[in-house]
């Protein structure tokens, strides 16, 4: 099995439960450390020629991370193209399973099977508390409605702010973020790297927890160690 990734999170979940099925992955495949493989470009913009020259089984992707004429060049090159939808927790494990079976895993991994009792049972929040969710600065954009990574949030008893905005990822000025004193501002460190120097000081006097991204957005290993994370995360930056 020849299997390209167009999904970071996928790359480190098939790379590490079928070792040796991944030839090619973007540029922001950065799990697991030191992967060997052609680099295809990145998820919105991928080297379709490069790709279909590596001679795929199969091509991994996602309708949200991957543009629909990419995986249409794809498909038209004769490649079949596998795309997950994941805006929950359950999809997530789903798709998952999905995946690695398509890819050839011999049998269910062991550390998805952790990942989906973590999330039966994740840590019980103090109280339920409301957050402004950033993404993106320069513009400020935030979560919206129907996101995987709102719904990760909302299991660990954390309701964002917009989750009933039209737009999945709206745009919305820091003044009116700070407006809706929300409980707690999570600021991730990707898409955009929010650090402890880069995002906070637009929210004099509102609580911020600075939270890896990889447990928030990404749907594969770090799935077992996301609630743990996650809520160490929220509770430290409300005390």
């Amino acid at each position: 099995m020849r299997v390209v990734s167009l999904v970071p999170s996928l790359t480190e979940a098939v790379a590490r439960t079928v070792p040796g099925a991944l030839v090619g992955a973007t540029d922001w495949c950065t799990r697991p450390a030191g992967l060997d493989v052609v680099r295809v470009g990145g998820t919105k913009n991928p080297r379709t020629d490069r790709i279909l020259a590596l001679a795929p089984d199969l091509v991994v992707a996602n309708e949200e991370e991957n543009r629909a004429p990419d995986l249409d060049a794809l498909r038209a090159g004769g490649v079949e193209v596998l795309v997950t939808e994941v805006r929950t927790v359950p999809r997530a494990l789903t798709e998952l399973d999905r995946v690695l079976t398509a890819c050839g895993a011999p049998s269910r991994p062991r550390w998805l099977d952790e990942a989906e009792a973590a999330w039966s049972d994740p840590p019980p929040p103090e109280r339920r508390a409301t957050a402004v969710v950033a993404i993106w600065r320069r513009p400020w954009m935030v979560l919206g409605r129907d996101t995987f990574a709102g719904d990760v949030l909302a299991r660990l008893g954390v309701d964002h702010l917009y989750a009933a905005h039209a737009e999945r990822y709206p745009k919305i000025p820091s003044d009116a973020l700070r407006a809706a004193r929300p409980d707690v501002v999570v600021l991730p460190d990707e898409p955009y790297r929010f650090t402890a120097e880069d995002g906070p000081e637009a929210f004099p006097g509102l609580p911020c927890a600075l939270v890896d991204g990889r447990y928030l957005t990404w749907y594969g290993p770090s799935l077992a160690e996301a609630p743990r994370a996650l809520a160490a995360a929220l509770r430290a930056a409300r005390r």
